[in-house]
């Protein structure tokens, strides 16, 4: 389909979309004005019995004493496993506001000021933890809490930026069932000598997708014996992605690239992607367009804010700042593409994150809508600079503007003078 008639293509789609979409709502209040009485329901003084854990938590203040947690919902142990984080969240088509609730759902558990080192801790809380976090399924649970819940949602719309359930403080955690531990998992354990990268890389060789790996690298079951700590579970969603990502990009090379400019798009949550893949050897570059009133550009008389992060056919050496936990998760979705097409190609990833992304879901839907774009109809542009010009009538900034941030962009430019 020729680049123009698919832009008007995705043009209807796109205002189709937004007229069947709700308005920004603030549901998630009447969420949790009603989240209070449930736990009156369901929890004791001193004990939270007969529940199902889907995951942990781990958090990075004050490491290297984290604070670590097992994550239950309350009233919903008969489909625990909706709560978890996965890509099954994007083929139900949750919402914002869906994901607020079920995030506010879970009750945390947890213990301060744990050490990271945990390499052969299977005993005690930390060890109930990491079984749930290695486990194929929810984990049936028996958590002794040192009182009752903080479950004060007397809260303003401010408030729903940072969603996340009440806290406890955990006294004990006992397993009510014995979890079921995949046998790829089990050998990455038996393995002390095997390092975290290649237990990574080899859990998703045999069909494991990142969510369910992240989780175990920060219960600590993954590297070398002597090096097994927590991992914050931020932390843990970028060190996945990249490691991943940075093994998809190896298979890569030798192959032959794309023949033509293509043009993938998708939205979701509020987020624009075009996707544009042209011929040459792997590259790749995020650049983010946050609109003014969206999450992370709030004033709206702000201008829209760029961020960009560019990589060459040998990859980075540091992190990324701009674009953070973004520039991975979308560069996985790129790399998966390109891996089972058997291609390679210079990649440009424009997102634009519009005033309808009011609250944060995560970098799950980044990953995800980038895997999907790549779906249905596509555009193909004679060159790639026509292409970055098209689009670029369908971006909230001028493409004089985007050209200047972007480094394939400038790159190109360059070229183009020289010649």
């Amino acid at each position: 389909m020729r680049l123009d008639e698919y832009l008007e293509y995705e043009a209807d789609e796109a205002a189709e979309r937004r007229r069947l979409a709700e308005e920004k709502n603030y549901e998630i209040l009447d969420h949790l004005e009603q989240f209070e009485s449930r736990f009156e329901e369901h929890v004791t003084d001193d004990a939270l019995v007969g529940s199902v854990s889907p995951s942990i938590f781990v958090g990075r203040s004050d490491y290297p004493k984290v604070s670590t947690g097992i994550l239950s919902p309350v009233g919903h142990e008969d489909d625990a496993g909706r709560f978890e984080t996965s890509g099954e969240w994007y083929d139900e088509g949750v919402g914002i506001a869906d994901v607020f609730e079920r995030r506010t759902s879970l009750l945390n558990s947890n213990r301060t000021g744990v050490g990271v080192d945990v390499h052969d801790a299977w005993d005690g809380f930390t060890g109930v933890q990491r079984e749930i976090a290695i486990a194929d399924r929810p984990v049936g649970v028996e958590v002794g809490l040192d009182g009752r819940p903080d479950v004060d949602y007397d809260v303003s719309r401010d408030d729903v930026a940072t969603p996340v359930g009440p806290r406890a403080t955990a006294q004990s955690a006992d397993l009510t069932e014995n979890p079921h531990v995949p046998r790829p998992v089990e050998k990455t354990l038996e393995d002390d000598d095997w390092q975290a990268q290649g237990a990574i890389n080899y859990l998703y060789r045999r069909g494991f997708d990142v969510y369910d790996i992240n989780t175990i690298l920060s219960a600590g079951a993954l590297g070398q014996a002597e090096n097994r700590k927590l991992v914050p579970t931020r932390w843990s969603i970028t060190a996945v992605d990249d490691t991943v990502g940075q093994y998809l990009r190896g298979t890569l090379r030798g192959t032959q690239s794309v023949d033509s400019v293509e043009v993938h798009h998708n939205e979701y949550l509020g987020n624009s992607f075009w996707v544009i893949l042209a011929p040459g050897n792997w590259e790749y570059e995020l650049v983010e367009m946050k609109a003014p009133g969206s999450i992370w550009n709030p004033d709206p008389e702000a201008g829209t804010y760029l961020a960009s992060a560019h990589e060459s056919f040998e990859g980075r050496t540091g992190y990324v700042d701009e674009t953070a936990g973004a520039y991975y998760a979308a560069r996985l979705g790129v790399l998966e593409h390109l891996s089972d097409i058997g291609r390679q190609a210079k990649a440009l990833v424009l997102r634009h994150v519009s005033d309808d992304y009011w609250g944060p879901v995560g970098v799950w839907q980044v990953r995800e809508a980038v895997r999907h774009a790549f779906e249905g109809e596509h555009g193909t542009a004679e060159t790639l600079s026509g292409a970055i010009s098209e689009v670029g009538s369908h971006l909230p900034v001028p493409e004089a503007r985007l050209r200047r941030k972007s480094t394939m962009a400038t790159g190109l430019q360059s070229s183009l003078r020289e010649f």
